[in-house]
């Protein structure tokens, strides 16, 4: 059985992991409605992972004696200056995120929950990967510049970048 400290914290990581993955479906939308296809594919992609990262957690709540809640959840933003923008934006959102889970973890250390402390090793190495991967793209759209012809291949290479580098971790 969950203690109330941790099924809330649980509760609380249901609402972030919503929100990722309504912020990158909104994302999507305006990269798709900016002529970036691959970079909109692969935002689709991203805020799919991240609707299954939630559930996962809802189902963890409700095996553990929980009572998992859907949250409602605030409108994302819809405009961003540049790609740049829109993934700093997504590297900021992602350590946001990381902070939110080492809290969790705290939290189910200091209850003595080690069974949601083990279920959460698998979000802080999630974590690792969808950081570097965020920093990764930046690097890239750094060295990129304002060069178009650069814009344009690493929108059309961007989903073999996001497939190659979280494939393997996001199932």
């Amino acid at each position: 059985m969950l203690k109330k400290e941790i099924e809330s914290a649980l509760n609380a990581q249901i609402l972030i992991e919503a929100e990722s993955s309504q912020i990158y479906l909104a994302m999507a939308s305006w990269a798709e409605t900016q002529g970036l296809g691959g970079t909109a594919q692969f935002l689709y992609k991203h805020s799919d992972e991240e609707r299954i990262h939630m559930l996962k957690l809802v189902q963890y709540v409700n095996e553990r004696g929980g009572k998992a809640v859907v949250p409602a959840l605030p409108k994302p933003g819809e405009e961003y200056e540049s790609l740049n923008n829109l993934f700093q934006t997504l590297l900021d959102h992602e350590v946001m995120v990381s902070n939110e889970i080492n809290n969790l973890v705290e939290i189910c250390l200091q209850q003595k929950d080690y069974t949601t402390h083990n279920f959460m090793q698998w979000y802080v190495a999630e974590q690792i990967e969808e950081e570097a991967l965020a920093r990764t793209i930046m690097d890239k759209l750094r060295m990129i510049g304002a060069d178009k012809g650069g814009l344009y291949l690493f929108d059309r290479d961007i989903e073999s970048i996001s497939m190659a580098t979280t494939g393997s971790v996001s199932q």
